[in-house]
């Protein structure tokens, strides 16, 4: 299926409702009430689901307990007044809850924009297994970066209103070719920690066989970021993947290190790498269709998408 485009939802109007959902972790409310505010100003109509603000009794770095997020994103998927989900922020969590969301309901419900990055890229990798649906890799309601970064905003709000303006991706002034050439397939991807840990799980993807991968992480030491890639690559998870497109390694050592690593584990996989693109937990966040047909073009550091990444 990685080969495969998945369905696309529905571009975003001027007054669309969305939910605003915590899979993960807690969120400051100062930070979530100023995502929240960004929005308005966008003309959308945001609303907060009941567990949002809630952190679990025992367990400080979950957002209320897993049963409780599952049930906001469930009923948020379901309401069908709401055009999008957007997530609220990453951390941890996303594995304790995926599995207790009503995917048959929600498949019932049909697509819808969902926005999130970091713990969010188990729940990328769920919709686009269990419901074939194609996703945004891009900022949170209460991400620092999306509440601070001009750039990060406008790539998703003209992603989400205008998706046939930002058809070509172009990295950021630092993005460097790795490896050369252009390569076509379907985007997906996200947090390396992530994708490694839900290999062998009943629903995993069984590849990324003729996709173009995104990898990013944030406070992975060198030899921890090795043994993931290493992970991936022994379990055949990389085998036929057709390009690379690198993001962002905040709080993971000097980078020269951290690119070391990534040039011994990928650069033996003979296709197209860019790196230090721009998407992730860096200072600047671009959104990233996933589940999209592209071409990447290592040399220019662009991603062109076949189609818009919404209808």
């Amino acid at each position: 299926m990685t080969s495969e485009p998945l369905s696309r939802p529905a571009r975003l109007r001027p007054g669309a409702r969305v939910a605003v959902v915590a899979p993960s972790g807690p969120v400051p409310d100062e930070r979530l009430d100023a995502g929240l505010g960004i929005l308005r100003a966008w003309g959308l109509d945001p609303v907060v689901m009941p567990h949002v603000r809630e952190t679990h009794d025992r367990l400080g770095y979950l957002a209320g307990d897993d049963e409780a997020r599952a049930r906001d994103l469930t009923e948020a998927w379901c309401d069908p007044s709401v055009s999008a989900v957007i997530c609220a922020r990453g951390g941890y969590g996303v594995q304790r809850m995926v599995d207790l969301a009503d995917w048959t309901a929600m498949r019932a419900a049909g697509p819808k924009v969902f926005v999130g990055y970091s713990d969010v890229t188990a729940l990328h990798e769920a919709f686009a297994v269990r419901m074939g649906l194609a996703t945004l890799h891009g900022p949170m309601v209460g991400a620092v970066t999306f509440l601070k970064d001009a750039r990060t905003q406008e790539s998703l709000r003209a992603t989400l209103f205008e998706p046939e303006s930002v058809r070509t991706v172009e990295g950021l002034p630092q993005a460097r070719t790795m490896a050369p050439g252009r390569a076509g397939g379907v985007t997906l991807g996200g947090c390396l920690a992530l994708l490694a840990a839900d290999v062998g799980t009943p629903h995993a993807r069984p590849s990324a066989r003729g996709g173009l991968l995104l990898l990013e992480d944030v406070g992975e030491e060198d030899y921890r970021i090795d043994r993931m890639l290493t992970q991936l690559l022994r379990s055949g998870w990389l085998s036929g993947v057709g390009g690379v497109l690198l993001g962002s390694w905040a709080e993971c050592g000097p980078y020269e290190q951290v690119r070391a690593v990534l040039l011994d584990r990928l650069g033996g996989l003979g296709v197209p790498v860019v790196e230090e693109f721009g998407f992730g937990h860096g200072e600047t966040a671009l959104t990233m269709p996933l589940g999209v047909p592209a071409t990447l073009d290592a040399d220019a550091r662009t991603l062109t998408l076949e189609v818009p990444a919404l209808l």
